[in-house]
């Protein structure tokens, strides 16, 4: 998932998009349709989980009490799942989501979709392609803001995967995504704009977070580009810890992979575990989202880490499981500031990151999953634009 966040441990959320299932870290009332994103000033979208099971007459507490006190837990939800039960404080917008609603008439966030499609400075435009892109991008910032007066955290908003290879195309995207969240008074503090972790995209993300716009870098599968986002000074970066593990399972001669399983250690887990003690030991300011969370242990696992975004199912299993006051504390930190400042690394990993050295240090796995993401989200935003070609105008236009 996104996106959105508060320090921890609070947390934002984020919406999958793997084409198979609409995914999301915001819940919403009835009709119920999922959403996602949230942090206030330092990460993309996320939504912290609610824990107020806690017994306050007999002192016990649940599983996801405890864990929430080591890192923010981000509920990776679906439509139609249970708002109540994890309310979101913040939330990511996605051209998955704009499917999801257009498959939903009666959501709250048709209305917005619709004001989109018969936005007249779109419709004077006479390049049907320009218009549609046009259309998304209204209907991508009339939702964020829409979810911007639901959650108090950041609402982070999806940049055209289109132009992943291309720096100031996505400046030239984020720009004109700011710029209409400006038009309905949505201020930039309360924005996160997520971005491909190419080496274009973490160009970009430098120059747009040296003009105080914050972003979050997705498909980061490998430490190198970890650290080249840390380096750019990306606010939120986003490590799917189960796509790298899926990966390894099924294929091999990735260098770094190769190198944690000869550790015996999980490699997804391995690569946040570099990657926060790189951002810690030497003073990043970003944040660390832990998303592809598959069960308990791998959250267990990454405990301390600011955000781990965790799948409905590992949620209720922490909710339901309750704790008495001495077993709290059998809950251990994995990761720290303290434990990061003892991390070594080696000369290698700690070079100036450019263009040339992150291609060099992109393993076979990193390469392959950042095309499989970059080919999903390609697809899903010209699923949009047909959509929108198709049911435009709107009829109360």
């Amino acid at each position: 998932m996104s996106l959105a966040l508060q320090s921890p441990p609070s947390s934002s959320s984020l919406i999958r998009q793997d084409g198979k299932r609409l995914s999301s870290k915001v819940l919403l009332p009835p009709p119920r349709l999922a959403i996602g994103g949230s942090r206030s000033g330092s990460l993309p979208t996320l939504i912290r989980a609610s824990h107020n099971s806690s017994s306050v007459d007999t002192g016990l507490s649940t599983e996801l009490d405890s864990v929430s006190a080591f890192s923010e837990i981000v509920p990776d939800t679906i439509i139609f799942d249970d708002f109540e039960k994890f309310p979101p404080t913040a939330a990511t917008v996605s051209s998955s989501l704009l499917l999801g609603i257009c498959s939903l008439p009666d959501t709250i966030f048709r209305n917005a979709v619709d004001m989109a499609l018969a936005d007249t400075e779109c419709y004077r435009l006479e390049n049907n392609e320009l218009r549609l892109s046009c259309f998304a991008n209204k209907a991508l910032v009339n939702v964020g803001g829409d979810m911007a007066k639901l959650v108090p955290g950041r609402v982070s908003t999806e940049v055209d995967a289109r132009v992943a290879y291309d720096t100031l195309g996505i400046i030239r995207k984020v720009n004109d995504l700011l710029k209409l969240y400006g038009q309905i008074d949505v201020p930039p503090e309360r924005l996160l704009f997520k971005i491909p972790a190419t080496w274009q995209g973490i160009e970009a993300s430098r120059l747009l977070e040296s003009e105080g716009i914050q972003t979050h870098l997705t498909f980061v599968y490998s430490f190198a580009q970890a650290a080249a986002a840390a380096q750019a000074g990306t606010s939120v970066i986003q490590i799917f810890v189960g796509r790298i593990r899926d990966w390894a399972r099924n294929h091999s001669g990735d260098p770094e992979i190769d190198a944690a399983l000869r550790r015996g250690e999980d490699p997804g887990l391995s690569l946040i575990t570099r990657a926060y003690n790189y951002i810690h030991k030497y003073g990043h300011k970003s944040k660390l989202m832990a998303a592809a969370v598959r069960n308990k242990q791998d959250l267990f696992s990454l405990l301390g880490v600011d955000y781990i975004i965790a799948p409905l199912k590992v949620l209720q299993s922490l909710k339901g499981t309750v704790t008495a006051p001495d077993e709290k504390y059998s809950f251990v930190r994995r990761l720290s500031p303290e434990s990061a400042a003892n991390y070594n690394f080696t000369q290698e990993e700690l070079m100036k990151w450019d263009q040339l050295s992150l291609a060099s240090a992109m393993g076979p796995a990193s390469v392959h999953l950042l095309a499989a993401g970059l080919d999903g989200h390609v697809t899903q935003a010209k699923r949009v634009e047909e959509l929108f070609g198709k049911i435009w105008p709107p009829p109360n236009l």
